[in-house]
């Protein structure tokens, strides 16, 4: 039975799909691949992927490719739920015999909460669904089916949980999957090079920071991997198919987790003489960092979070803003090119630890960063400790979204209310991006290359306007609050 693997229209420039780690619209225009949904994909022959907001496919045109199928699964998440349902109450008022199922960290996480959102939905894939979409696909009965939550005779039934894959080598390559359905030029991230291509090559991470919400949700604290063999060969096949590419990314939550296997990748990559970046902790030491870097490694994602230790230990981030310095001091030395990322609202958030993550990030002095509001995902440890405390401003505790797609507010804590966190990430931005150093480093690399000039020029206009947003969307908080 033919099947199609679907991240559906939402809001304008909203990163959304199965891969995305930011769940929101971002200040430029950013999409990662939608490799959870390209993984399934590739397991069921004659399946097709469709990933609509990268390549600017709407409701309509959506719709008439979901005609063709008679299995639909839907990547949801928290914040795109109510949306990803209209999409498929369109599916089956237009085919009513289609079987749609919806997966992803929500999914998994509310499973009964996830099919009571619309009568379309029928099944649910919880926790790790490549193998449960496979065998649904195939036809098999849905009580036979282990991960798997569905309906029947108006009762919600749930199948006992799936193991976790093992052995990551039985997966198939994502590669022909994205070469078959992607347009890969339509994928853009802001600090990486372009075209570039991402990819998984383990799931799962041992730290334990309470705002995860992968390792916490799907894929485990646990961190499986895929041989370097496995991954070397994706490589050389990926470098064959996609000879356009300048960057591959590794975006397992922590590629350095298991640092011999790590160094074990990077030796077999180094003579392929490919480019490739990865998310790292930033607690490695320089003759790794070095290594690394000769075997063709460009930039590390790295999540800094916050300058403050105390609010690193609340969040179990288990690194210090000492090995932070030393690390990024490594990394500059090296000439290993940094993308950090902070978060504003997390527990307890003041507005002298704000000031002192905006003084601790340009300290650093990484590259580039990108600054988000604490998003505190069922499921996470950050969501138990806000509902306890009674930290959450809404009711509704999955409205993490303003109208426009951009993240919002939903903690707030004595002394610091939800409008001032909000408003602290317009001047964090501001205050890093707008100083000599940023400036030149950015100009720099206009006069380097053409292309990267044409692209920073629209990805400044796409900030400032963003920014100008966050303005509005302030504006109307506090007039809502008013009233």
């Amino acid at each position: 039975m033919s099947a199609l693997f679907l991240s559906p229209p939402s809001f304008d420039g909203f990163d959304g799909g199965a891969g995305a780690r930011y769940q929101a619209k971002r200040e430029v225009t950013s999409y990662w691949y939608p490799t959870w949904l390209a993984q399934p994909a590739a397991l069921v022959p004659g399946s097709k992927l469709l990933d609509c907001a990268p390549h600017g496919i709407g409701v309509d045109e959506c719709l008439r490719v979901a005609d063709g199928f008679d299995h639909v699964i839907i990547n949801t998440s928290t914040p795109s739920l109510k949306n990803d349902s209209k999409v498929a109450e369109a599916i089956k008022a237009r085919r009513p015999g289609t079987k749609i199922g919806f997966v992803g960290a929500h999914a998994a996480v509310l499973p009964t909460e996830t099919l009571k959102a619309s009568p379309a939905i029928d099944w649910v894939g919880r926790k790790e669904f490549d193998f449960t979409c496979k065998e649904v696909a195939e036809g098999r009965p849905m009580e036979t089916i282990a991960g798997l939550s569905f309906k029947k005779d108006g009762k919600i039934i749930h199948n006992p949980e799936r193991e976790l894959i093992h052995n990551m080598d039985e997966l198939p390559w994502v590669a022909d999957v994205y070469k078959r359905d992607l347009d890969i030029e339509k994928y853009f991230i802001g600090y990486l090079m372009h075209p570039y291509v991402s990819m998984y090559t383990g799931r799962g991470c041992p730290a334990q920071c309470t705002f995860c919400l992968w390792p916490q949700t799907i894929g485990g604290h646990k961190y499986r991997v895929r041989s370097a063999e496995n991954v070397a060969a994706e490589m050389a096949h990926m470098k064959q198919i996609f000879p356009q590419v300048k960057e591959f990314f590794f975006d397992d939550d922590t590629f350095t987790a298991n640092l011999p296997r790590a160094r074990e990748i990077a030796k077999k990559l180094a003579p392929m003489g490919l480019t490739w970046s990865c998310n790292s902790r930033a607690n490695l030491e320089y003759d790794t960092i070095k290594n690394m870097k000769d075997s063709g490694l460009r930039l590390f994602l790295v999540g800094y979070e916050s300058g403050n230790d105390e609010t690193l230990k609340r969040i179990k981030k288990g690194v210090t803003t000492d090995e932070m310095r030393r690390f990024t001091k490594s990394c500059h030395k090296a000439g290993v090119v940094i993308h950090g990322t902070f978060i504003l609202g997390l527990p307890i958030e003041t507005k002298e630890t704000i000031e002192q993550t905006i003084n601790f990030a340009q300290e650093l002095d990484v590259f580039s960063l990108q600054v988000s509001l604490a998003a505190p995902y069922p499921g996470t440890e950050l969501y138990e400790m806000a509902k306890q405390n009674g930290w959450f401003v809404k009711k509704d505790k999955t409205d993490i979204l303003h109208g426009d797609g951009l993240q919002q507010s939903t903690l707030e804590y004595p002394g610091l209310d939800k409008d001032e966190i909000f408003e602290a990430v317009d001047r964090f931005y501001r205050s890093y991006y707008l100083r000599p150093g940023p400036i030149l480093r950015i100009i720099k690399t206009m006069l380097e290359d053409k292309s990267v000039m044409v692209r920073r020029v629209r990805e400044g206009y796409e900030f400032f306007r963003s920014l100008s947003q966050r303005k509005d969307d302030l504006k109307a908080s506090r007039a809502l609050a008013a009233a």
